[in-house]
Protein backbone atom coordinates (compact mmCIF):
# COMPACT_ATOMS: atom_id res chain seq x y z
CA UNK A 1 0.00 0.00 0.00
CA UNK A 2 1.23 3.73 -0.56
CA UNK A 3 -0.82 7.10 0.47
CA UNK A 4 -0.33 10.22 -2.14
CA UNK A 5 -2.59 13.36 -1.93
CA UNK A 6 -5.64 13.64 -4.79
CA UNK A 7 -3.78 16.63 -6.52
CA UNK A 8 -0.51 14.72 -6.53
CA UNK A 9 -0.71 14.12 -10.23
CA UNK A 10 -1.53 17.69 -12.07
CA UNK A 11 0.43 15.74 -15.55
CA UNK A 12 -2.43 13.08 -15.95
CA UNK A 13 -5.07 15.69 -17.39
CA UNK A 14 -3.06 16.72 -19.83
CA UNK A 15 -1.74 13.32 -21.19
CA UNK A 16 -5.09 12.05 -20.70
CA UNK A 17 -6.27 15.01 -23.24
CA UNK A 18 -3.52 14.19 -25.62
CA UNK A 19 -4.45 10.47 -25.77
CA UNK A 20 -8.52 11.34 -26.45
CA UNK A 21 -7.19 13.95 -28.97
CA UNK A 22 -5.73 11.48 -30.82
CA UNK A 23 -7.99 8.66 -30.94
CA UNK A 24 -5.76 6.01 -28.84
CA UNK A 25 -8.72 5.24 -26.98
CA UNK A 26 -10.55 3.24 -30.01
CA UNK A 27 -14.43 3.16 -28.78
CA UNK A 28 -13.75 3.56 -25.03
CA UNK A 29 -15.73 6.58 -25.19
CA UNK A 30 -16.05 6.05 -21.26
CA UNK A 31 -12.61 7.81 -21.50
CA UNK A 32 -13.50 11.25 -23.14
CA UNK A 33 -16.61 10.99 -20.83
CA UNK A 34 -16.02 13.08 -17.31
CA UNK A 35 -12.25 13.90 -18.59
CA UNK A 36 -11.82 16.91 -15.73
CA UNK A 37 -12.74 14.25 -12.96
CA UNK A 38 -10.56 11.56 -14.53
CA UNK A 39 -7.61 14.17 -15.12
CA UNK A 40 -8.38 15.55 -11.87
CA UNK A 41 -8.59 13.08 -9.15
CA UNK A 42 -8.99 15.67 -6.37
CA UNK A 43 -12.53 16.85 -8.30
CA UNK A 44 -13.84 13.51 -8.25
CA UNK A 45 -14.72 14.18 -4.78
CA UNK A 46 -13.45 17.13 -3.53
CA UNK A 47 -13.59 16.76 0.51
CA UNK A 48 -11.16 13.89 -0.06
CA UNK A 49 -7.71 14.20 1.56
CA UNK A 50 -5.86 10.95 0.95
CA UNK A 51 -5.81 8.12 -1.40
CA UNK A 52 -4.75 4.83 -0.06
CA UNK A 53 -3.87 2.74 -3.55
CA UNK A 54 -3.37 -0.82 -2.36
CA UNK A 55 -1.76 -3.34 -4.69
CA UNK A 56 -3.20 -7.16 -5.04
CA UNK A 57 -0.67 -9.36 -6.52
CA UNK A 58 -2.22 -12.64 -8.71
CA UNK A 59 1.31 -13.69 -10.09
CA UNK A 60 0.89 -16.96 -11.90
CA UNK A 61 2.07 -20.40 -11.19
CA UNK A 62 2.74 -21.37 -14.81
CA UNK A 63 4.50 -19.12 -17.54
CA UNK A 64 1.73 -17.46 -19.11
CA UNK A 65 3.43 -17.39 -22.68
CA UNK A 66 3.96 -21.52 -23.35
CA UNK A 67 0.22 -21.94 -24.57
CA UNK A 68 1.24 -19.02 -27.74
CA UNK A 69 3.25 -22.42 -28.90
CA UNK A 70 -0.29 -24.46 -28.82
CA UNK A 71 -2.31 -23.17 -31.91
CA UNK A 72 -4.99 -25.49 -31.02
CA UNK A 73 -5.62 -23.86 -27.90
CA UNK A 74 -6.85 -20.63 -26.85
CA UNK A 75 -4.72 -18.35 -24.56
CA UNK A 76 -6.78 -16.00 -22.07
CA UNK A 77 -4.87 -13.36 -19.75
CA UNK A 78 -3.92 -14.34 -16.21
CA UNK A 79 -5.83 -12.28 -15.12
CA UNK A 80 -9.17 -14.23 -16.22
CA UNK A 81 -8.45 -17.07 -15.34
CA UNK A 82 -10.34 -17.30 -12.52
CA UNK A 83 -12.70 -15.04 -10.11
CA UNK A 84 -13.49 -11.52 -11.51
CA UNK A 85 -10.95 -9.40 -9.91
CA UNK A 86 -13.93 -6.62 -9.00
CA UNK A 87 -15.89 -8.13 -6.84
CA UNK A 88 -12.67 -10.00 -4.80
CA UNK A 89 -10.94 -6.74 -4.71
CA UNK A 90 -13.64 -4.14 -3.80
CA UNK A 91 -14.88 -6.71 -0.68
CA UNK A 92 -11.30 -6.04 0.31
CA UNK A 93 -11.16 -2.63 -0.09
CA UNK A 94 -14.39 -2.38 2.04
CA UNK A 95 -13.30 -4.26 4.67
CA UNK A 96 -10.17 -2.33 5.35
CA UNK A 97 -12.36 0.89 4.82
CA UNK A 98 -14.41 0.05 7.60
CA UNK A 99 -11.06 -0.74 10.31
CA UNK A 100 -10.12 2.70 9.32
CA UNK A 101 -12.97 4.54 9.88
CA UNK A 102 -13.32 2.18 13.60
CA UNK A 103 -10.22 4.11 14.53
CA UNK A 104 -11.25 7.66 13.17
CA UNK A 105 -14.60 9.92 14.45
CA UNK A 106 -16.30 11.81 11.62
CA UNK A 107 -14.81 10.71 8.70
CA UNK A 108 -15.27 9.18 5.35
CA UNK A 109 -14.62 6.74 2.59
CA UNK A 110 -15.42 6.04 -0.85
CA UNK A 111 -13.80 2.90 -2.71
CA UNK A 112 -13.37 2.72 -6.35
CA UNK A 113 -11.65 -0.69 -8.54
CA UNK A 114 -12.45 0.31 -11.97
CA UNK A 115 -15.38 1.70 -10.93
CA UNK A 116 -15.37 5.51 -11.24
CA UNK A 117 -13.02 7.88 -13.50
CA UNK A 118 -9.69 7.13 -11.43
CA UNK A 119 -6.16 6.75 -13.29
CA UNK A 120 -4.88 3.99 -10.56
CA UNK A 121 -2.00 3.87 -12.35
CA UNK A 122 -0.22 7.12 -11.72
CA UNK A 123 -2.09 7.56 -8.17
CA UNK A 124 -0.47 4.44 -7.21
CA UNK A 125 2.79 5.66 -8.62
CA UNK A 126 2.34 9.38 -6.56
CA UNK A 127 2.30 7.02 -3.95
CA UNK A 128 5.47 4.81 -4.60
CA UNK A 129 3.66 1.32 -5.80
CA UNK A 130 5.57 1.55 -8.76
CA UNK A 131 6.45 3.18 -11.65
CA UNK A 132 4.34 3.23 -15.16
CA UNK A 133 6.91 1.36 -17.34
CA UNK A 134 7.26 1.44 -21.23
CA UNK A 135 4.46 -0.52 -21.49
CA UNK A 136 2.60 1.90 -19.42
CA UNK A 137 1.52 -0.66 -16.87
CA UNK A 138 2.66 -0.27 -13.36
CA UNK A 139 5.40 -1.95 -12.28
CA UNK A 140 7.75 -2.33 -9.03
CA UNK A 141 10.40 -3.74 -7.74
CA UNK A 142 9.17 -5.79 -4.83
CA UNK A 143 5.92 -6.34 -6.93
CA UNK A 144 6.49 -7.20 -10.61
CA UNK A 145 3.79 -6.01 -12.72
CA UNK A 146 1.01 -9.25 -12.10
CA UNK A 147 -1.11 -7.38 -9.57
CA UNK A 148 -4.58 -4.98 -9.54
CA UNK A 149 -5.22 -2.07 -8.41
CA UNK A 150 -7.41 -0.90 -5.87
CA UNK A 151 -7.79 3.10 -4.17
CA UNK A 152 -9.48 4.36 -0.75
CA UNK A 153 -10.57 8.09 -1.17
CA UNK A 154 -10.56 9.37 2.70
CA UNK A 155 -11.18 12.65 4.08
CA UNK A 156 -8.42 11.44 7.03
CA UNK A 157 -5.19 13.51 6.47
CA UNK A 158 -2.79 10.44 5.99
CA UNK A 159 0.88 11.07 5.87
CA UNK A 160 2.06 11.08 2.23
CA UNK A 161 4.98 8.20 0.80
CA UNK A 162 7.53 9.32 -1.89
CA UNK A 163 6.81 9.06 -5.54
CA UNK A 164 8.64 6.07 -7.14
CA UNK A 165 11.10 6.46 -9.83
CA UNK A 166 11.70 4.74 -12.93
CA UNK A 167 13.66 2.14 -13.44
CA UNK A 168 13.43 0.76 -16.93
CA UNK A 169 16.69 1.51 -18.22
CA UNK A 170 17.46 0.74 -21.78
CA UNK A 171 15.35 -2.39 -21.43
CA UNK A 172 12.85 -2.58 -24.57
CA UNK A 173 11.58 -6.37 -24.05
CA UNK A 174 7.84 -4.90 -23.32
CA UNK A 175 7.93 -2.92 -26.38
CA UNK A 176 9.88 -5.37 -28.94
CA UNK A 177 7.67 -8.67 -28.40
CA UNK A 178 4.15 -6.82 -28.79
CA UNK A 179 2.69 -8.77 -32.09
CA UNK A 180 0.65 -5.61 -32.65
CA UNK A 181 3.22 -2.88 -32.25
CA UNK A 182 0.58 -1.55 -30.40
CA UNK A 183 3.34 1.09 -28.68
CA UNK A 184 4.21 4.21 -30.87
CA UNK A 185 7.49 5.34 -28.50
CA UNK A 186 8.31 4.00 -24.96
CA UNK A 187 6.01 4.90 -22.23
CA UNK A 188 2.85 5.29 -24.73
CA UNK A 189 0.23 2.80 -26.23
CA UNK A 190 -2.41 2.90 -28.63
CA UNK A 191 -5.37 0.99 -27.87
CA UNK A 192 -6.80 0.70 -31.00
CA UNK A 193 -3.74 -2.08 -31.80
CA UNK A 194 -3.55 -3.36 -28.50
CA UNK A 195 -4.60 -6.90 -28.11
CA UNK A 196 -6.65 -6.64 -25.14
CA UNK A 197 -8.44 -4.11 -25.96
CA UNK A 198 -9.15 -5.59 -29.38
CA UNK A 199 -10.02 -9.04 -27.94
CA UNK A 200 -12.05 -7.20 -25.08
CA UNK A 201 -13.34 -3.64 -26.10
CA UNK A 202 -13.46 -3.23 -29.37
CA UNK A 203 -16.85 -4.26 -30.78
CA UNK A 204 -17.59 -5.39 -34.30
CA UNK A 205 -14.68 -7.19 -36.56
CA UNK A 206 -11.18 -6.18 -35.88
CA UNK A 207 -9.47 -4.56 -38.98
CA UNK A 208 -8.33 -7.54 -41.68
CA UNK A 209 -4.75 -6.20 -41.29
CA UNK A 210 -4.86 -7.06 -37.28
CA UNK A 211 -6.40 -10.18 -36.91
CA UNK A 212 -3.20 -12.37 -37.96
CA UNK A 213 -1.37 -10.71 -34.98
CA UNK A 214 -3.66 -11.80 -32.61
CA UNK A 215 -3.12 -15.46 -32.90
CA UNK A 216 -4.55 -17.42 -30.75
CA UNK A 217 -5.20 -14.51 -27.83
CA UNK A 218 -8.95 -14.85 -27.14
CA UNK A 219 -8.79 -12.75 -24.33
CA UNK A 220 -6.71 -10.17 -23.23
CA UNK A 221 -2.79 -10.63 -23.82
CA UNK A 222 -0.09 -10.71 -21.19
CA UNK A 223 2.97 -10.66 -23.46
CA UNK A 224 4.07 -7.02 -22.56
CA UNK A 225 4.06 -8.51 -18.60
CA UNK A 226 5.21 -11.73 -19.35
CA UNK A 227 8.53 -10.85 -20.53
CA UNK A 228 9.59 -8.23 -18.44
CA UNK A 229 12.50 -8.53 -16.30
CA UNK A 230 11.04 -6.89 -13.14
CA UNK A 231 8.88 -9.66 -12.57
CA UNK A 232 11.82 -11.83 -11.48
CA UNK A 233 10.71 -10.57 -7.76
CA UNK A 234 7.18 -10.60 -8.77
CA UNK A 235 5.17 -11.07 -5.29
CA UNK A 236 3.12 -13.83 -4.90
CA UNK A 237 -0.09 -14.24 -4.90
CA UNK A 238 -2.22 -15.50 -1.49
CA UNK A 239 -5.64 -15.86 -2.65
CA UNK A 240 -7.07 -18.78 -3.93
CA UNK A 241 -9.85 -17.08 -5.82
CA UNK A 242 -7.06 -15.92 -8.08
CA UNK A 243 -5.34 -19.26 -9.01
CA UNK A 244 -6.15 -20.69 -12.73
CA UNK A 245 -8.61 -22.76 -13.12
CA UNK A 246 -6.99 -25.82 -15.26
CA UNK A 247 -10.50 -25.67 -17.87
CA UNK A 248 -8.59 -21.94 -18.59
CA UNK A 249 -5.19 -21.89 -18.86
CA UNK A 250 -5.13 -23.74 -21.96
CA UNK A 251 -8.47 -24.21 -23.24
CA UNK A 252 -9.31 -25.79 -26.90
CA UNK A 253 -10.45 -24.03 -29.82
CA UNK A 254 -12.52 -26.70 -30.92
CA UNK A 255 -14.96 -26.54 -27.30
CA UNK A 256 -15.33 -22.53 -27.01
CA UNK A 257 -16.43 -22.16 -30.31
CA UNK A 258 -19.53 -23.98 -30.50
CA UNK A 259 -20.48 -22.35 -27.23
CA UNK A 260 -24.38 -21.17 -27.61
CA UNK A 261 -25.19 -18.16 -25.26
CA UNK A 262 -26.32 -20.23 -22.16
CA UNK A 263 -23.72 -22.36 -22.73
CA UNK A 264 -21.05 -19.41 -22.32
CA UNK A 265 -22.66 -17.62 -19.39
CA UNK A 266 -22.92 -21.04 -17.79
CA UNK A 267 -19.20 -21.75 -18.02
CA UNK A 268 -17.78 -18.24 -17.33
CA UNK A 269 -20.28 -17.30 -14.50
CA UNK A 270 -18.36 -15.18 -12.25
CA UNK A 271 -15.72 -14.82 -14.73
CA UNK A 272 -14.65 -11.25 -16.15
CA UNK A 273 -15.29 -12.83 -19.57
CA UNK A 274 -18.68 -13.39 -19.16
CA UNK A 275 -19.18 -9.21 -19.69
CA UNK A 276 -18.25 -9.59 -23.11
CA UNK A 277 -20.80 -11.76 -24.12
CA UNK A 278 -21.23 -15.15 -26.39
CA UNK A 279 -20.84 -13.48 -29.70
CA UNK A 280 -17.82 -11.22 -29.48
CA UNK A 281 -15.86 -13.92 -27.57
CA UNK A 282 -16.49 -16.44 -30.25
CA UNK A 283 -15.83 -14.14 -32.88
CA UNK A 284 -12.27 -13.78 -31.32
CA UNK A 285 -12.23 -17.88 -30.63
CA UNK A 286 -12.98 -17.94 -34.79
CA UNK A 287 -9.84 -15.34 -35.41
CA UNK A 288 -7.67 -18.01 -33.52
CA UNK A 289 -9.10 -20.74 -35.20
CA UNK A 290 -8.22 -19.26 -38.69
CA UNK A 291 -4.67 -18.37 -37.24
CA UNK A 292 -4.11 -22.00 -35.86
CA UNK A 293 -3.30 -23.49 -39.29
CA UNK A 294 -5.32 -26.60 -38.16
CA UNK A 295 -7.81 -28.29 -41.17
CA UNK A 296 -9.13 -30.52 -38.40
CA UNK A 297 -10.86 -26.97 -37.28
CA UNK A 298 -12.30 -25.98 -40.76
CA UNK A 299 -15.81 -28.20 -40.26
CA UNK A 300 -16.29 -26.06 -36.95
CA UNK A 301 -15.82 -22.30 -38.88
CA UNK A 302 -17.84 -23.22 -41.46
CA UNK A 303 -20.74 -24.75 -39.26
CA UNK A 304 -20.53 -20.71 -38.06
CA UNK A 305 -20.71 -18.82 -41.24
CA UNK A 306 -24.30 -18.42 -41.10
CA UNK A 307 -24.08 -17.54 -37.59
CA UNK A 308 -27.26 -15.01 -36.86
CA UNK A 309 -24.41 -12.31 -35.39
CA UNK A 310 -23.13 -10.88 -38.65
CA UNK A 311 -19.63 -10.15 -36.50
CA UNK A 312 -19.50 -14.08 -36.11
CA UNK A 313 -20.29 -15.22 -39.26
CA UNK A 314 -17.63 -12.94 -41.12
CA UNK A 315 -15.08 -14.27 -38.19
CA UNK A 316 -16.25 -17.51 -39.40
CA UNK A 317 -15.76 -16.85 -42.97
CA UNK A 318 -12.51 -15.18 -42.83
CA UNK A 319 -11.17 -18.29 -40.52
CA UNK A 320 -12.51 -20.70 -43.31
CA UNK A 321 -10.82 -18.87 -45.98
CA UNK A 322 -7.84 -18.66 -43.93
CA UNK A 323 -7.87 -22.63 -43.38
CA UNK A 324 -8.13 -23.38 -47.15
CA UNK A 325 -5.29 -21.55 -47.43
Amino acid sequence: MGVCRPDAVPEIAERLRDFVAKGRHGQMQWMSERMNWRGDPSELWPEARSVIMLAEPYTPEHDPLEVLSHPDRAAISVYAQNRDYHDVVKKRLKRLGRWLLEQVDNEQIKVFVDTAPVMEKPLAAAAGLGWQGKHTNLLGRDLGSWFFLGSIFTTVELPVDEPARENCGSCRACLDVCPTDAFPAPFQLDARRCISYLTIEHKGPVDLDLREKLGNRIYGCDDCLGVCPWNKFAAESREVKYAAREDLTSPKLAELATLDDTEFRARFSGSPIKRIGRDRFVRNVLYAIGNSGEPSLRPIAQSLTSDPDETVADAARWAVTRLNG
